[in-house]
């Protein structure tokens, strides 16, 4: 009896998981194509799409990705609409709160509206394909004929249905990107918690060093604006772009009462990156592209790999969209959205790297009530009416605010009240600087996490962002999928307002350039590195750097150009973009890969390849010696033998082999750990710096000032300099080394420290074993570090673990298209235990990369499966 039921559980078990996979050999009617549209997959399931319109190939689209993502589209479109707790019930309630609060969803309806004809009717296709797919599997019933993880969420929420899909569903999932690429507020936020802990102004700016120019160079070397248009071959003649100057004038109220106020809401916002499903952590990115003059075919070559959190299935989606019209594409898409983000077409090839830009802005603003002071007089706040359905519980009902510069973020967390407890001293000599106020709020939070008496503190937080304000970079994307050439390349980039992106060029004419697009405020007063003070009218935005005018380069001298998240263009350029940008290492290092090369020979693919998964770590080169040269324990035999793995080590951080170069890189990598956590003891716990370029910027100057006072250990009565740090952070290392791998150092690996889980958004944080165990893989061992070109980052304050990762590889071959080359972090298929749910996941770890095939002929020679989508009534 017992071997008769495991063996019906397990077949009901094995039914339940493949009853969603899709048949990819399938004849399926759709309504409304006005063809056959063809659907070949290769060995890892990666469709080509062939239809004879735009419209049928979009509505294609949109049915390979419901067949293979739905799920991951179904949870993207309730985040960005704040209807989290229509799927899992009340604990969602605050995130919605929050979410609605900035408004994501109604923003993007309001694009809806802006966007051309064209764009809508291509929106609307897309939605129709998804629309099918979901009315073959069920219609409106949340079963496993769509996902496997229908039937577990009925648990939960019985009486879940599925929605149709609605075009602005897919505008709505470029808003979340937007959010996590905008990485400028977390700083902007840390500086003032940072400040309410104690620390000094220019302890602060030593924790955000400047970009350093003399080291590493920006994306354009030279440029200046001439006439109204960016020339990069222009000398800079322009004063420098104001820096650090700030709110300086408000500082007694972050320090004294303001500061608080952002660490909760950095809190807040930070429990909301782990929702998105593409988080960015330590953002980064890696593009460049060479001309024909220096690689083996006489055509260029461009390189990408975007870096964001890692998860599975993967952020991106494989896919080729073929039209006997204008349309002829191939790259990579995000499901739920029509088109292709990164790729090329028959003309042209194109990657994106973040050039996080500074578009946001907190302000600290004047509240009465429901009116605030903007600085010529009393306003009143703007309001709306948001209700929040809630599985299994009655709706919940927020009201949101908003000023001139944004929506009240504060009012969505009953910690952000702590500011009225003591209202800011405002210097400015306003006569409304002494704000009654008022009663002293309840720090008790509603099932929404909203405040009970939000409206009684004096002050509140709002946020200024540009992707609040309706744009058309979904229509950028459509146009950058038909661009022919540089004219229309930069057409298309003008349209491309948040998130800003660095884009590279190719063509198969033989040129590449480079291009900053985006919507970039200029500021009236300060930086953006401080909070503003939101009625004072100086710190407004007084409009946008214009596109002509924003950094762009075509066939550069050298033949080369590199992003890498590090400075676009010089400290003379006339405009501030952000202060906060990465320092270059990465950039540096592929600049010298590439020169290495060129002077061996002509550039190939495989070139490419190498230099995406380099493994250098390019501070290593300054700490290494401070580290041999510091005092150390002699009678430690362990020690020793650790500080050996250091003399001759190449800087370089593979998993497991070399054996001896991945055991240097553990030692090296656990004394950094140690080093940050010991030397900034005057940092609070979920302030530390976390092993990123940024720390690296920070140390380096200490290293040249042994009696610094960060060197002092505040918990001895003695005072440390550099050489105790150091010695005692090695130390640590081989304890933490010993007890956690072996007591040999040789065989110490840094893969076995630096793994990758990939974990499902968002079942596999369930806190369930058994659904954590269906839908997570992992950890496997990896190669490559924070700051590293192979960019798997990991924050030394945490642990050693990935937490960020080169999400997608692509190398374009402008010479011939098939020879292109290409991988992703997991699999095309979004079903668990599917044969492509993590097919290319030893691909990626490994650097293997598979073809990215163009020619039909070529994509028919390699098909698996062949699928036809049949206009309804056909035959």
């Amino acid at each position: 009896m017992f071997l008769t039921l495991a063996v019906t559980a397990s077949a009901l078990l094995v039914w339940t998981v493949r009853r969603s996979f899709p048949d990819y050999d399938s004849t399926i009617t759709m309504p409304g194509l006005g063809a056959p549209v063809t659907a070949y997959r290769d060995e890892y399931g990666i469709p080509q799409l062939y239809a004879s319109s735009e419209l049928d190939l979009f509505k294609a689209q949109g049915y390979v990705h419901a067949q293979d993502r739905f799920w991951e589209m179904d949870f993207r479109r309730h985040l960005t609409s704040g209807r989290l707790a229509e799927l899992f019930g009340p604990s969602m309630v605050p995130t919605d709160a929050f979410l609605r609060t900035l408004g994501w969803r109604e923003v993007a309806a309001r694009e809806w509206q802006l966007v051309s004809p064209q764009t809508r009717a291509y929106l609307q296709a897309y939605a129709d394909g998804v629309n099918a797919w979901i009315a073959g599997h069920g219609g409106s019933d949340a079963s496993g004929r769509k996902s496997l993880e229908y039937p577990l969420l009925s648990l939960l929420n019985p009486g879940y249905t599925v929605e149709r899909w609605d075009p602005v569903d897919s505008i709505a999932s470029l808003k979340a990107m937007a959010w996590d690429l905008a990485s400028n507020k977390y700083l902007e936020m840390d500086r003032s918690v940072l400040l309410s802990h104690g620390l000094r102004r220019e302890q602060i700016d030593e924790l955000f060093p400047a970009y350093p120019f003399d080291r590493n160079s920006p994306i354009l070397s030279d440029g200046a604006v001439v006439n109204g248009a960016f020339d990069a071959t222009a000398t800079p003649t322009s004063p420098a772009a104001p820096g650090g100057a700030g709110a300086v004038a408000v500082e007694q109220a972050w320090r004294s009462d303001a500061a608080p106020v952002f660490g909760a809401l950095r809190g807040a916002v930070a429990a909301l990156k782990g929702r998105l499903g593409v988080t960015i952590t330590g953002v980064g990115s890696n593009s460049w592209v060479v001309s024909g003059e220096l690689t083996a075919s006489g055509k260029p070559l461009l390189a990408n790999d975007p870096h964001v959190g890692p998860s599975i299935p993967g952020m991106w989606y494989q896919v080729g969209l073929h039209c006997s019209c204008t349309y002829d594409v191939a790259g990579f898409s995000l499901s739920g959205l029509p088109g292709v983000l990164i790729g090329h077409n028959d003309r042209i090839s194109w990657g994106f790297t973040n050039l996080a830009p500074d578009v946001t802005d907190f302000y600290l603003e004047k509240v009465d009530g429901n009116r605030y002071y903007d600085g010529a007089g009393w306003r009143a706040l703007t309001t709306r009416e948001e209700v929040i359905e809630v599985a299994g519980r009655e709706p919940v009902t927020v009201t949101v605010r908003s000023t001139g510069h944004g929506p009240l973020l504060s009012d969505r967390s009953a910690d952000l009240l702590g500011v009225a407890l003591r209202p800011p001293l405002d210097p400015s000599g306003s006569p409304f600087a002494q704000v009654a106020p008022g009663p002293t709020p309840s720090l008790d939070a509603d099932a929404a996490g909203v405040p009970p008496q939000a409206d009684a503190a004096p002050y509140a937080v709002a946020l200024r962002w540009t992707a609040l304000d309706p744009g058309r970079t979904i229509e950028a994307l459509f146009a950058l999928n038909k661009a022919a050439n540089w004219t229309e390349f930069r057409a298309a980039a003008a349209l491309f307002d948040v998130p800003a992106q660095n884009l590279v060029y190719a063509d198969v004419d033989g040129n590449i350039g480079y291009q900053a697009p985006g919507r970039i405020p200029i500021r009236g007063k300060g930086d953006g590195t401080w909070p503003a003070p939101g009625w004072d009218p100086a710190y407004d935005w007084t409009g946008y750097i214009p596109f002509a005018e924003l950094p762009n380069e075509y066939n550069p001298e050298d033949g080369v150009i590199v992003t890498a998240n590090q400075a676009v263009v010089g400290p003379g350029y006339p405009y501030l973009i952000t202060a906060d940008w990465s320092y270059g290492y990465r950039s540096e290092r592929i600049e010298e890969m590439i020169g290495e090369r060129v002077s061996r020979g002509k550039l190939t693919v495989d070139d490419m390849r190498e230099i995406q998964l380099d493994n250098h770590n390019g501070f290593a080169s300054t700490l290494v010696p401070a580290l041999l040269a510091a005092p150390a324990d002699q009678s430690d035999g362990t020690l020793t033998e650790a500080r050996d793995l250091l003399r001759g080590w190449d800087f370089q951080q593979p998993a497991d082999e070399p054996a001896a170069t991945s055991a240097a890189a553990a030692f090296y990598n656990a004394t950094l750990r140690h080093l940050l956590r010991r030397t900034f003891d005057e940092l609070p716990e979920d302030r530390q710096l976390n092993g990123s370029d940024a720390s690296w910027e920070v140390l380096r100057p200490l290293l040249g000032d042994p009696h610094s006072k960060w060197w002092d250990d505040k918990a001895t009565p003695r005072t440390e300099v550099m050489d105790d740090m150091l010695s005692t952070a090695m130390s640590d290392a081989v304890r933490e080394l010993t007890d956690r791998l072996d007591g040999d150092p040789a065989k110490w690996r840094w893969g076995k420290l630096h793994t990758l889980a990939l974990v499902n958004n968002p079942l596999g944080q369930s806190g369930i074993p058994p659904v954590e165990w269906l839908f997570n893989r992992g950890p496997v061992p990896v190669g490559g570090g924070s700051g590293l070109v192979n960019a798997t980052g990991w924050s030394s304050d945490v642990g050693y673990e990935v937490n960020s990762v080169p999400s997608m590889r692509m190398i374009v071959d402008m010479s011939n298209l098939d020879g292109s080359r290409w991988v992703q972090l997991s699999g095309a298929s979004g079903h668990a235990f599917h044969a492509h749910y993590t097919d290319q996941v030893e691909l990626w770890r490994t650097g293997r990369t598979t073809p990215m095939l163009w020619e039909r002929s070529s994509v028919e020679l390699a098909a698996e499966h062949t699928m036809t989508l049949e206009p309804a009534g056909a035959g």
